[in-house]
């Protein structure tokens, strides 16, 4: 239990509540034996304690209708006259019912009579009985304020959350049947040449869907089982390309606990294949770099293919989707490029912060042979 969660607890308000008057008083206390020993008074300290905290004690009971009353009656609303009214009403009534009750300590303190004691209170305590009463009315008021902005704030937070939370569902939503789509057009574009073929990616297909729609509720997982996705969707491609797609990868294998967004890497690898590899007739190579760099985890798809034209990428689903999520996700604690291989291609060089989940993870065999092999065509 955190120390803000015990402060919260009734009996922590009523503990703290007490030592704060305890204080107050024993702070007079001192002052008046002080100023007393000066004016030549004999009055002992334990006198001085008595008479300061039959004073504050008598507030500290007293301020607890009055913070119901301020609770009740705030000045935030259309109808502060009413509020107002009342108060001025309770100030009064608060400084009468403060000299009742010390007038009665006084008798028991000083064997004096009720009248005795009540007397020289009326006179000298009323006004500051009423500053008394206002003290305790603002410092209500402003602690309600001050709960009621964490509040809204942690409203607000929630909401803020939420928000984010569900664009990143639509952007998933929007990226899973564009991955569909282009993988069903493959399956029918080589349903007329090898029947086998299409018939294998049917069954892999089956089988990366499955695990698309395991994790669609989840917006980080591990960077190994990442790969191994990734290596289900690629096995599909090469069935395809054949000898004309090799994939490379570079990963360090103590970063393969690292959170990386869910389905991050492969629609950067589809739009590598198919603005890369696939408009020429040569082989092609995909490489994938994932590396650690003290706070940040930095990963890089590349390919060897047609490049850049001279003007700007004209962006599409996969690419303004991945930076899209990355944006909502990390805000300005990530980066998102696109730059020019040094042989050519095009080069996606994204990072973002480097954390584990902490919860134990369960290895990944595929995903670990995946990290540590280069992919070659089947």
């Amino acid at each position: 239990m955190t120390v803000q969660t015990v402060f919260r607890t009734r009996w922590a308000k009523w503990l703290l509540g007490f030592a704060f008057w305890t204080l107050l008083g024993l702070s007079f206390a001192s002052q008046f034996y002080i100023s007393s020993a000066k004016a030549g008074l004999e009055v002992t300290w334990r006198q001085a304690i008595s008479y300061a905290l039959g004073d504050w004690y008598v507030f500290a009971l007293l301020s607890i209708p009055v913070i119901q009353v301020a609770r009740r009656f705030n000045f935030e609303t259309s109808h502060w006259p009413v509020s107002l009214a009342v108060h001025l009403l309770g100030s009064a009534l608060f400084s009468l019912a403060y000299m009742v009750g010390r007038a009665w300590v006084g008798q028991w303190q000083s064997a004096a009579t009720f009248a005795e004691a009540f007397r020289p209170l009326l006179v000298k305590t009323w006004h500051f009985n009423l500053l008394i009463y206002w003290v305790i009315v603002a410092v209500s008021q402003a602690f309600d304020y001050y709960r009621k902005y964490r509040e809204r704030e942690l409203r607000a937070s929630e909401l803020e959350k939420r928000l984010v939370q569900a664009k990143l569902q639509a952007l998933q939503m929007q990226l899973n049947p564009h991955f569909l789509f282009n993988t069903l057009h493959s399956i029918s574009s080589l349903m007329h040449k090898d029947v086998e073929a299409a018939d294998r990616m049917i069954v892999r297909l089956g089988d990366l869907l499955r695990a698309a729609l395991e994790s669609s509720d989840t917006q980080e997982i591990p960077l190994r089982e990442e790969l191994d996705f990734l290596k289900r969707y690629l096995e599909i491609e090469q069935t395809r390309f054949g000898e004309r797609l090799a994939v490379k990868m570079e990963i360090a294998p103590d970063i393969l606990d690292a959170q990386v967004p869910n389905l991050i890497l492969q629609p950067l690898v589809e739009n590598a294949i198919k603005h890369g590899i696939e408009p020429r007739s040569k082989p092609g190579c995909i490489e994938l770099r994932a590396q650690r760099r003290q706070a940040e985890l930095v990963l890089e798809v590349c390919d060897n293919g047609v490049g850049l034209a001279d003007g700007d990428i004209e962006e599409g689903v996969g690419l303004s989707n991945t930076r899209a999520r990355l944006r909502e996700l990390y805000g300005e604690s990530h980066r998102f490029e696109l730059r020019r291989g040094p042989a050519g291609g095009l080069s996606v060089h994204f990072t973002i912060p480097y954390r584990t989940d902490e919860r134990p993870n369960t290895p990944a065999p595929e995903a670990e042979r995946t990290a540590q092999q280069s992919l070659q065509s089947t």
